[in-house]
C-alpha cells in the first residue's frame, strides 16, 4: 500500500535515545543495541504493505495507529499516522515499559 515511511524529528530522536539507553545500561553491548534497531526497522517495514492492519491509537482517529514490535521480554511501540495511500509517518517510538509511550 505505502511507498514511503518517513520519520518526524522526534521519532528519529527516539531511536537515538533508545539506542543510547541500551549502551548506557550495558556498556559495550553494541550487538544488543543493533539488534534492537533492526527489530524496530523490520517492524516498521511492515507498514509499507498494510498500515491499516495495526491497532488504532484512539477509537476516534482511524489514521493514528500503533505498531507493537516484539523484542526480548517486552519490545517497542511505534506511533504512526497514515497520511495517504502512499505515505506513513512515524511520530514516536517507545519501549513498551516506558510510562509515556503515547
Amino acid at each position: 500500500m505505502s511507498d514511503q515511511v518517513r520519520f518526524t524529528e522526534d521519532a528519529e530522536a527516539d531511536l537515538v535515545r533508545l539506542y543510547e539507553f541500551i549502551l548506557a545500561r550495558d556498556p559495550g553491548d553494541w550487538s544488543l543495541a543493533i539488534r534492537a534497531l533492526d527489530a524496530i526497522k523490520n517492524g516498521i517495514r511492515s507498514l509499507e504493505v498494510s498500515p491499516f492492519s495495526y491497532r488504532k491509537a484512539t477509537p476516534a482517529t482511524p489514521f493514528l495507529r500503533e505498531l507493537v514490535i516484539p523484542f526480548g521480554a517486552a519490545g517497542y511501540v511505534a506511533l504512526f499516522e497514515i497520511d495517504d495511500e502512499k505515505t506513513v509517518t512515524i511520530l514516536a517510538v517507545r519501549h513498551q515499559l516506558e510510562e509515556d509511550f503515547h
